[in-house]
This record gives C-alpha cells, structure tokens and sequence, in this order.
C-alpha cells in the first residue's frame, strides 16, 4: 500500500520529517538551515523538550549562547529532569563564568544519567568537569576541557 500512497501521494506521504531533517542538517555543521527545521517540527510537536533541546544545541553552535540557555530553561520549566538540558545548561554556565550555577546542573544531570547512545561519554565529561571544579582547575572562560558540548 505504501507505494500506492507514494504513487497518487497522500498526506502521510507527502510529511517531512522536520525533525529528522533538523539531526541531519545539525551533523552537516548546517546550523541555520537546522534551526529552521527544528521549529518547523515544532509547530507540529509544539512544546516537545526534544524539539526545543536540539534548538538550544543549534544556538549553541551558532553562537546565540543566551537563546540557548533561555531555551534550556524552558524544557526545565516543562521536565525538571531533562538531564540533556542540565548539561546543555551547565557548560553554558560555566563559559558565562557561574560555576555554581554549572555545578548545580551538572549534578542534576549526574543525579539522573541518561542511558545508551553516547550518554557513557557525557557522564565521562560531566564527571571529569565537576573534578576540574572541586581542584579548582576550570574557570568560567570555558577552558574545562577540549571535549565538545555535544
């Protein structure tokens, strides 16, 4: 029947996948094209925290660190426990020079690890980065570590 559908279209078949297109734009380095495409999922999805957490990663990328931190606040506001807006959250923090701040969030997220994917290698990060802090090592001007955000 799917090809039926493909053949005459129908509305299911003609859908974008705005959200899938969003993740592929975002690991092509096409950070403005995926925002685009974030929104576009969210109008369809408003208010998803998956949504709204892969749009504050697009304003990380390019730059629009406050939207980023303002959209990570918003998902907390809607699931306490999001651990990726935690994280996302913290190390925004910690670049702004507010390591308590940073402290509380990556501790959030550690009190509630994510599972599978590469979540081993945030919680690795997280971890590694809270140490820094309690040594005293890591500032606010971001220079935790050379690992990326996400």
């Amino acid at each position: 029947m799917t090809w039926w559908n493909k053949l005459f279209g129908s509305e299911e078949s003609s859908r974008v996948d705005y959200y899938g297109e969003g993740l592929a734009l975002l690991g092509e380095g096409k950070f403005h094209e995926a925002l685009t495409s974030f929104r576009l999922a969210l109008k369809e999805q408003p208010g998803d925290p998956v949504i709204l957490q892969q749009i504050a990663i697009a304003y990380t990328r390019i730059g629009m660190t406050d939207e980023a931190a303002k959209t990570y606040r918003h998902v907390l506001t809607k699931d306490p426990d999001a651990t990726g807006a935690h994280y996302g959250l913290a190390f925004l923090l910690l670049r702004a020079g507010q390591r308590e701040a940073a402290i509380r969030h990556l501790q959030a997220f550690l009190d509630n690890q994510p599972r599978g994917g590469d979540a081993g290698q945030h919680i690795s990060h997280a971890r590694s980065t809270l140490d820094q802090l309690a040594r005293g090592e890591a500032t606010g001007e971001g220079r935790v570590d050379n690992h990326e955000l996400f």
